[in-house]
């Protein structure tokens, strides 16, 4: 096992412990994936899962019997020796048989076989799959409390706010329980709460939040984070930097819906800025706007819609010079006069409302692809964001001066711990070794998985794909089973809704208009009969409750309108029915004129088959569908590593000009 000493703040990694930027060429970058794949199919590591089990079972032989304060001294020795001897595989056995014997005393939930499993594999630094319903979060207590009792301060890390609540608040019994003090970091947390927080055992926050304060915390330390220079400076300054730090360092990540945080979110840099006044580009903005709208599709410009990338033909590029002559100033130079009118190109065909974005209270409210939930304190670069808001008529927001920045890969590798825990990263275990050089396990599951597929339907227009799917909800509801029906966007939703109701069938709707409901909706979505429409929103961190009465008529039915970018996203959705051995079944109805099947193949696929008032053969459909899914996946790999490309670059030309992040 790793030593717990350097994991501590004050220890010999400094007073701010994080792991330095190690820059790899390509043999090393091979050697890591060699590496990984030794770590995750041969080497197993000091104790295989059945000893430490073997291990934890014995180490719990009479706790049961302990009273109380029996038992708080036990927790007392051996934190006294996890502080001294470090996370050894016998201390490390003995932690879980206490921490599952407190659990079961104070929540009255004892941790399974392979709850155990899942913490064993994330103390050595692995990301443990766990299907739907298998109790991530109760997992998640055995590597943080043992962690915690060692000295080394903790983050839980999740994907929103409420989760955040939900957690923290679930399992504080538990840590309260062992003596650790537990905090929560939230949006609308103060400074002097966020320290707090921060100062506790445990830290459960969002990656937003977590890396916006660390790039606080390394703007305030002006890149000086030795922890000489920082003892030197509290001898002559009265108030040191180190009391006005929020952080105490990256000690121990334990990354919930691992996969959404590392690799879904990792395609956008995280950036502190400055909003500044621009009364003159507001102007420019507008101006983009207006000759854009005259530029004509395939005539003055191609849009690539599986790139994203506007492209100029000849012809538009003379039209675009006719039409911005006598404007003078930035229209004069031909590079940025295509950069601007690309990006205004992009802002009227690519960027769609209710599908990249919402308009809410008069603003431009960014919708998280992966989640389907609202970002409404991000904004897109380089004016694109401002010509949106031209385009919808709203009020043009100050241009954003970047102060700090930094990729979500750059930022995890510097923990000198990660480890995580997600339902689906099977898919992504090759990019989780190479970029952070963490190995996937797959636990096993509770109960049998009673999961039932059904055939996927594959139909060349969208019309004939929503008959279908309203005439498959009307067969399930009359069983009276529970429906969970996905949709990709906000619009799409609500198109099914409309669907619906012209059917005169009552339902429920989930997207981003409604995500303060989220809760509520989800408790409901397991009644007899009940239909809810929602976004992948419903998709993460919620458990759809069997109802009464729903299990005899065979469960929930997740039924897909659309397939997403990446499989994980359908995995992640299909999971919300069947868990923990219920029953339940899936299926997905889509069409030649969705998006993402138009983005790789573009309308010729349709067009072929638009005669065709039958689904496709089951194994074409499922060829085009997995090619199209696969050729999206690699696209926004690819962007990844472009930015964490542009990242390192970025860096170095940063720390050669001594301004650091």
């Amino acid at each position: 096992m790793f030593s717990a000493a350097l994991l501590r703040p004050g220890s010999a990694m400094g007073n701010y412990p994080q792991r330095e930027d190690s820059r790899e060429g390509w043999f090393d970058r091979t050697a890591d994936k060699i590496g990984g794949f030794i770590r995750q199919y041969i080497y197993s590591g000091s104790l295989d899962d059945q000893q430490f089990i073997d291990a934890v079972n014995q180490a719990a032989e009479g706790l049961d019997a302990l009273d109380d304060k029996g038992l708080r001294a036990q927790v007392i020795d051996l934190r006294k020796r996890l502080y001294s001897e470090g996370l050894q595989d016998k201390l490390v056995a003995e932690s879980f048989a206490l921490i599952r014997e407190v659990s079961s005393r104070t929540l009255s939930m004892r941790h399974h076989n392979v709850q155990l499993y899942g913490g064993w594999a994330m103390l050595r630094g692995k990301i443990a799959e766990m299907e739907t319903g298998e109790g991530k979060t109760l997992t998640a207590t055995l590597p943080a409390c043992t962690a915690a009792l060692a000295g080394i301060p903790v983050h839980v890390v999740t994907v929103n706010d409420f989760l955040v609540a939900r957690d923290s608040k679930w399992m504080s019994a538990i840590y309260e329980a062992l003596g650790l003090t537990v905090g929560t970091v939230l949006e609308d947390s103060s400074t002097e709460q966020r320290q707090a927080a921060y100062a506790c055992d445990i830290t459960y926050c969002t990656n937003k939040q977590l890396v916006f304060d660390y790039l606080k915390d390394r703007m305030l330390l002006e890149q000086e984070s030795r922890p000489l220079h920082l003892q030197l400076e509290g001898l002559y300054q009265g108030r040191p930097k180190t009391s006005r730090l929020l952080m105490r360092g990256l000690c121990f990540a334990i990354v919930d819906e691992a996969d959404s945080v590392l690799i879904d979110e990792a395609r956008t840099p995280l950036i502190i800025s400055n909003t500044t006044k621009m009364e003159q580009e507001e102007t420019l903005f507008q101006q983009a706007i207006h000759i854009a709208k005259q530029l004509r599709h395939k005539q003055d410009f191609n849009l690539s819609t599986s790139t994203s990338r506007i492209q100029l033909t000849d012809y538009g590029k003379a039209q675009l010079l006719t039409l911005t002559r006598g404007l003078g100033g930035v229209w004069s130079g031909t590079r940025r006069r295509d950069e601007l009118i690309k990006q205004a190109l992009s802002a009227l065909h690519y960027y769609q409302k209710d599908q990249h974005y919402l308009v809410k209270d008069g603003k431009v409210q960014i919708i998280d692809e992966s989640t389907g939930r609202v970002m409404p304190d991000r904004s897109w670069e380089r004016g694109l964001h401002q010509m949106i808001e031209v385009k919808e008529g709203c009020a043009i927001s100050g241009r954003q001066e970047t102060l700090a920045r930094i990729s979500y890969q750059r930022f995890f590798r510097r923990y000198l711990h990660l480890a995580g825990m997600t339902g689906t990263a099977a898919e992504v275990t090759q990019e989780l070794t190479s970029v952070y050089q963490l190995s996937v396990e797959k636990i096993p599951t509770h109960n049998p998985v009673q999961r039932k597929a059904c055939p996927d339907f594959v139909y060349a227009t969208e019309r004939q794909k929503w008959r279908k799917i309203i005439d498959i909800i009307k067969d399930i509801h009359d069983e009276g089973r529970p429906l969970l029906i996905g949709a990709k966007s906000v619009q799409s939703s609500e198109h099914l809704s409309g669907l619906l109701n012209a059917e005169n069938l009552q339902h429920q709707i989930l997207n981003a208009r409604q995500d303060h409901l989220e809760s509520q909706i989800v408790s409901q979505a397991g009644r007899v009969g009940a239909i809810t429409v929602a976004t992948n929103m419903a998709g993460r961190g919620t458990d759809i409750e069997l109802f009464p009465g729903v299990t005899e008529r065979g469960g929930l039915h997740v039924l897909a309108t659309e397939r997403h970018d990446a499989r994980r996203i359908d995995r992640q959705l299909f999971g919300r029915g069947a868990r923990q051995g219920d029953p339940g079944s899936y299926q997905t109805i889509v069409s030649l004129e969705d998006d993402f099947i138009d983005n790789v193949f573009g309308d010729r696929l349709a067009k072929f088959f638009a005669r065709r008032t039958e689904p496709l053969p089951q194994w074409l459909g499922n060829l085009i569908v997995s090619y199209a899914q696969r050729s999206a996946e690699k696209h926004h790999r690819r962007i990844r590593q472009d930015l964490l490309k542009y990242d390192d670059n970025l860096s170095d030309l940063l720390s050669f000009s001594g301004r650091g992040e």
